[in-house]
This record gives structure tokens, C-alpha cells and sequence, in this order.
């Protein structure tokens, strides 16, 4: 009976110090975590329902007016705009970003790595530098217009700066590196003798491509189109620079709301109806996942 006593206890302490090492790891991530995203988020939900002050700041009288706010149609052509956008942004960013990734994947170790550090070496100059390159880019005097009347292909300079098709461009630029990297690291691990298979039991490139190598790496296409769709919802720099006045997205609207009319109770409605469009697609692709596993 002692025997059984002191085993236990000793079963008791080391289950304590198997929660203290598990607490002690987890508790800097778990503090950061509820320090600068669930208090903010508080926050941000709190003032969503609060009365707008006069200089700024919230007065703390309950409302619901700045969520009836959202019916107007201005706002709606603002969030389909920002939907369309970043669809877009991911859709361009996955046709382009596969090939290279599938491309980079099957060199030389030596050219592997060559090619890896030209998709990250933009990442070693400032994001505001390079948009603000293709001002020079897309301007009427700039490269393009200038490269196709010298080849008379056109007669007048486009308008292709403080467009769509600018803000486009620029999305697609800037987020294309997300999509790549988790593509290659997916395609990197890919068994490439399924593919020999699939041809030996006489499938021709294009039935091998649909039924065998894309559904094998649909984790790396669903990682990159998240890493690309998340941001690109909420980008404001990139609308604000190559878009002008002329194409606003939801993260325009919300940095003109808190910096600009100061309705910070407005700004903070804008911010939870992005939130909760942000969360759709993980929570999709959660399930995806879930649904291949089982």
C-alpha cells in the first residue's frame, strides 16, 4: 500500500512538471497573443457600439447607428471592390506563382537556391519604394507608354496609372512572393514518381497535371492563397498610391475613418466586417482540410 502510495506521488509530480514545462512554453505566445490581438480586438468591437465624440475618441452612450451605416450602397461598392480586388490579386498570383514555384522546385540544388533568392530579394527593399516604382512605370511619360508609341503600337499615352488596372499590378507584385514560397515548399516534397506512374498507365500531361500533381499540392495552394487573399482585402498603401481617389478599398475607408474624419466608433464597425470577411476563407479552408483528412 505504500508502495502504491509512493508511486502515485511520484506519477503526480512529474504529470505537474509535465503542465509547468507545457505552461511555461505556451505562456509568452498565449500573452502576446491576448496583450496585441484579443484586447485590441475588444477594443475595437467596444467602440463599434459607441457614440462618436465631438474631437475625436468615442463618447460611451450605446448605439447602433453606425451599423445601419452599412446599407448605404457606398460602402457595398466599396467591399465588392476590395473582394474583387484581392480574388483577383490571389487567382493572377496562383496562375503565375505555380509554374515558377513548379519551375524553381525541379532545378539543381545549386539554381534551387539561385532562384529562391531572387523571389526574396525584393523583400530587402522598403514595400513604399517599390510601389512607388511603378509610378515610373505606369505614369504617360513612364516605361510602358514610352516602350509602345516608340513601337507605334500606340498614338496617345494610356491611363494606365490611378486605375483598377494599376492597383492590380501592384497587389499582384507585392504578395506574389506569399504565393510562391509555400508552392515550392509544398511541390519540394512532392514524389515525382506518381507522375511516371500516371504516365505509364497511359494518362497524356494535362490528365496527369489535374488528377495527380494538383491535388497533391492543394495544401501549398490553399497556405498561398490565403497568405495573399488576407492581406490583399485589407491593403490601403497600394489603393492609395497607384489608385488615387478613384479606387478605394476597405482599408482606405477604415484609415480614413480613424486618421481623417476621426469617427472612430465607424472605423471600428469597417474593421469587424473586414474581420469577418478575412475569416470566411480560413474557416473554409479549415474545413477543406478537415474534409481530406477524413
Amino acid at each position: 500500500m505504500q508502495l502504491f502510495k509512493s508511486k502515485s506521488k511520484v506519477f503526480n509530480q512529474l504529470e505537474f512538471r509535465k503542465t509547468l514545462n507545457l505552461f511555461t512554453l505556451l505562456f509568452p505566445a498565449t500573452f502576446w497573443l491576448i496583450l496585441f490581438l484579443i484586447i485590441p480586438l475588444i477594443i475595437v468591437l467596444v467602440y463599434s457600439f459607441l457614440e462618436r465624440g465631438t474631437y475625436g475618441g468615442v463618447e460611451w452612450i450605446f448605439t447602433l447607428e453606425h451599423y445601419l451605416r452599412l446599407v448605404k450602397p457606398i460602402y457595398w461598392v466599396v467591399f465588392f471592390r476590395s473582394l474583387w480586388l484581392a480574388l483577383l490579386t490571389t487567382f493572377a498570383c496562383l496562375i503565375v506563382g505555380y509554374p515558377l514555384a513548379f519551375f524553381i522546385a525541379t532545378r539543381s540544388p545549386r539554381w534551387r537556391n539561385v532562384l529562391l533568392l531572387l523571389v526574396i530579394i525584393p523583400f530587402w527593399t522598403n514595400f513604399l519604394v517599390r510601389i512607388y516604382a511603378w509610378i515610373i512605370v505606369l505614369r504617360q511619360e513612364g516605361v510602358v507608354n514610352v516602350l509602345f508609341q516608340s513601337l507605334n503600337i500606340i498614338d496617345q499615352p494610356l491611363d494606365l496609372l490611378f486605375t483598377s488596372f494599376a492597383v492590380s499590378i501592384g497587389l499582384v507584385y507585392g504578395y506574389l512572393p506569399f504565393m510562391i514560397l509555400p508552392l515550392y515548399a509544398t511541390i519540394e516534397r512532392f514524389d515525382f514518381s506518381f507522375i511516371e506512374a500516371a504516365q505509364d498507365l497511359g494518362a497524356n500531361d494535362l490528365r496527369t497535371l489535374l488528377r495527380v500533381v494538383l491535388p497533391l499540392t492543394t495544401r501549398g495552394m490553399l497556405a498561398g492563397s490565403l497568405l495573399v487573399f488576407i492581406p490583399a482585402v485589407g491593403e490601403f498603401i497600394t489603393p492609395d498610391i497607384l489608385g488615387g481617389a478613384k479606387t478605394l478599398m476597405m482599408g482606405n475607408l477604415v484609415q480614413n475613418q480613424f486618421l481623417s474624419a476621426r469617427n472612430w466608433p465607424f472605423g471600428s464597425v469597417l474593421s469587424m466586417v473586414m474581420m469577418a470577411i478575412v475569416l470566411a476563407p480560413i474557416l473554409i479552408s479549415f474545413r477543406l482540410a478537415e474534409d481530406r483528412q477524413t
